[in-house]
């Protein structure tokens, strides 16, 4: 079993950065791969950045150039640095982590994220 656990979230204004933190805790395999996911109120939740164990990162296009994921493999920690933070980057942030050739994943409880214009 796997836990997840958000931080970071927060209220930012327009042009702002947040920096969210998730922690793995459970068993872990050096092999998982780790991202984040958002919602936003009446959408479907949608992929922001992906990094494999590797360090192989996969953004959504709406975000390149202004997010940045990254992780710590001895802490099982993944951090999602986000700039230039526009309203519609609102939603709620959610950590997920893959089994390697497995379909398995997990899910945190995500952390709300709001931009203000």
């Amino acid at each position: 079993q796997v836990q997840l656990v958000e931080s970071g979230g927060g209220l930012v204004q327009a042009g702002g950065s947040l920096r969210l933190s998730c922690a793995a805790s459970g068993i872990i395999f050096s092999s998982d791969a780790m991202g984040w996911y958002r919602q936003a109120p009446g959408k479907r939740r949608e992929l922001v950045a992906t990094i494999t164990s590797g360090g192989d990162t996969n953004y959504a296009d709406s975000v390149k150039g202004r997010f940045t994921i990254s992780r710590d493999n001895p802490k099982n920690t993944v951090y999602l640095q986000m700039n230039s933070l526009k309203p519609e980057d609102t939603a709620v942030y959610y950590c997920n982590l893959r089994r390697y050739n497995a379909p398995t994943e997990y899910w945190g409880q995500g952390t709300q994220v709001t931009v203000s214009s």
